[in-house]
């Protein structure tokens, strides 16, 4: 990951901490209404898995510059995923939903090159907890 990637990224993110229990809230209205289907995956309160969501991105942004630091944890996290019944597709539908409320929650600041930086460090991420969610299916 280039530098200007990580700092973009970094950046963006810092405008949505204060914002994030609305982010989060925005984020799982976006992903519900493109996808009901995978409303049925959670079944504790929203507004905490929205704390826990935000608090995951804020770590893993927080890495992006030490990123073997934390996959061992974002390989974890999507082992579990996949025990609840998430489907490698569903990880584009996360994404998009990820972008579409940046885009929206920061506006004309969200700029192409965030959107890009965003697209990449998300896609990368992705990949990552798709094998390790394969991996755990094909090891049941």
């Amino acid at each position: 990951m280039q530098p200007t990637t990580i700092t973009l990224v970094k950046e963006s993110f810092g405008w949505v901490t204060p914002i994030s229990e609305q982010a989060a809230a925005i984020f799982y209205a976006r992903l519900f209404e493109m996808n009901p289907d995978l409303k049925s995956l959670f079944k504790s309160d929203i507004k905490e898995q929205g704390r826990k969501l935000m608090a995951t991105i804020a770590v893993v942004v927080n890495s992006l510059d030490r990123l073997g630091d934390v996959l061992p944890a974002v390989q974890a996290l999507a082992a579990r995923h996949a025990g609840y019944g998430v489907r490698s597709q569903d990880y584009d539908a996360v994404g998009d939903a990820l972008i579409w409320t940046l885009a929206a929650g920061l506006g004309e600041r969200f700029t192409g090159e965030h959107k890009a930086a965003w697209v990449e460090v998300y896609t990368n991420l992705a990949n990552i907890m798709r094998a390790a969610g394969e991996t755990r299916s094909a090891a049941e």
